[in-house]
């Protein structure tokens, strides 16, 4: 999973953003080493359900190379290896906090199913239906 060099300048700061962050896994990822600073490979990996080891992998490589996330590996046997967020990465964690408390909120007030969405609008108009 090869980043591909962007052709041009990027059209706004949003656009530099999601540059850095596109992509189902890499925000999780975020998030998990916010809430873990020096996690190991497989931590990360439980702390990230259903993400592949090559994808894992992939994306660590390139938010590392992006200046997000740090990887420190210790000389000894066995090998290990830890990712921390690095100050850039702290900042777009806490640039990120509103988008997630959206998300929250837009969750709790849609609901997930089309079905449940008419069998709510039927709860709430029964109600009237009796009064009338």
């Amino acid at each position: 999973m090869a980043t591909v060099p962007r052709p041009g300048a990027y059209v706004c700061g949003i656009d530099a953003a999601m540059d850095v962050i596109g992509g189902k896994w890499k925000v999780l990822i975020l998030w998990a080493l916010g809430e873990r600073p020096g996690c190991r490979f497989g931590e990360l990996r439980r702390l990230v359900p259903g993400i592949t080891e090559k994808v894992l992998a992939a994306h660590l490589r390139e938010l590392e190379a992006d200046g997000i996330v740090h990887r420190e590996a210790y000389d000894e046997v066995p090998p290990r290896v830890e990712y921390t967020l690095t100050g850039a990465g702290r900042q777009l964690n806490e640039a990120l906090a509103p988008l997630g408390a959206w998300g929250r909120a837009h969750v709790r007030g849609v609901p997930a199913h089309p079905a449940e969405a008419r069998g709510a609008a039927a709860r709430a108009a029964a109600p009237r239906a009796a009064e009338a």
